[in-house]
């Protein structure tokens, strides 16, 4: 956390996500960046504050699934007045140059930090992939040819 600059980190394999959120978040959730959808979308509209907003960037949860995951707090939205809207980067591609810009800025500054995993050698992707699926990386994970 201190590394990276986060206020908090959750482990959402750990099987207290709803406990681990609370303390996490113990005055509750404004903003929302949601990848995973599913359990974890669930599970923050639990905890999100009135007036504040999801931006639905991604469901990876739900992407292979047979059946559609049936949401318990979607109350919660409209008790809150949470605001909820699709976002897509690729309807801001106007955007990008600036962003580009600015995100080399603050790398180049220290300021943006990231972490990579990298699997040394073509023969370490199949293992390097499994690991993804698991959560074994830190980062993003890659794979450096040789």
């Amino acid at each position: 956390m201190r590394e990276l600059g986060f206020d908090a980190c959750v482990d959402y394999k750990a099987g207290k996500l709803q406990e681990d959120l609370k303390a996490a978040a113990p005055k509750g959730v404004d903003v929302d960046f949601e990848n995973v959808g599913g359990e974890i979308l669930d599970t923050v509209l639990r905890r999100m504050n009135p007036f504040s907003r999801v931006a639905l960037c991604g469901m990876i949860a739900e992407y292979n699934a047979t059946e559609p995951y049936v949401y318990r707090g979607l109350r919660s939205v409209l008790v809150n007045r949470i605001r909820m809207q699709g976002f897509i980067v690729s309807d801001h591609m106007e955007k990008w140059p600036r962003a580009i810009g600015q995100l080399g800025e603050w790398l180049k500054a220290g300021r943006l930090k990231y972490r990579e995993t990298i699997a040394a050698g073509l023969e370490a992707a199949p293992k390097a992939f499994v690991g993804l699926l698991k959560g074994e990386n830190l980062g993003k994970q890659l794979v450096k040819l040789t």
